[in-house]
């Protein structure tokens, strides 16, 4: 499973690191991103904007290793529109009831009462080709 590096114009908080953690970028360089259609999708929240770069989700999907992109709402249906096979799992509180026309986007939703037990519905979710051990990352 890979979740893609965002990309943000805020500044890096104590001990993220550029690359790792987010790319950190300042606005022209975002708005670069923009421009070259490079960003899955892209919000602003509060005086900052973040995105997903498109590579960091082509590559490993090139590679059969499911992404998971941690999105707002917002975020997930921008997804939907531009990528339309994707897979949408709506993580939500136990009480939440989605409107159907916001449920219909999705193809699945776990309730989130147990971190433990909506991972493991996550995991059963991808499927058994997937589930075989993590290989730490190369080091370099």
């Amino acid at each position: 499973m890979r979740v893609p590096v965002v990309a943000t114009t805020r500044p890096p908080r104590p001990g993220e690191r550029d690359g790792v953690d987010r790319l950190f970028l300042d606005p022209v360089g975002f708005d670069r991103l923009v421009a070259a259609d490079e960003l899955l999708e892209w919000c602003r929240i509060g005086p900052y904007r973040r995105g997903v770069p498109r590579a960091h989700v082509r590559s490993p999907l090139a590679q059969g290793r499911p992404v998971l992109l941690p999105l707002d709402l917002a975020g997930a249906l921008a997804v939907r529109a531009v990528v339309p096979e994707a897979r949408l799992v709506l993580l939500a509180p136990p009480a939440y009831r989605a409107d159907p026309l916001v449920a219909a986007a999705f193809a699945h939703a776990v309730a989130h009462d147990r971190t433990e037990r909506a991972a493991a519905e996550l995991v059963g979710l991808l499927g058994s080709s997937f589930l075989a051990p993590a290989r730490p990352p190369p080091r370099g």
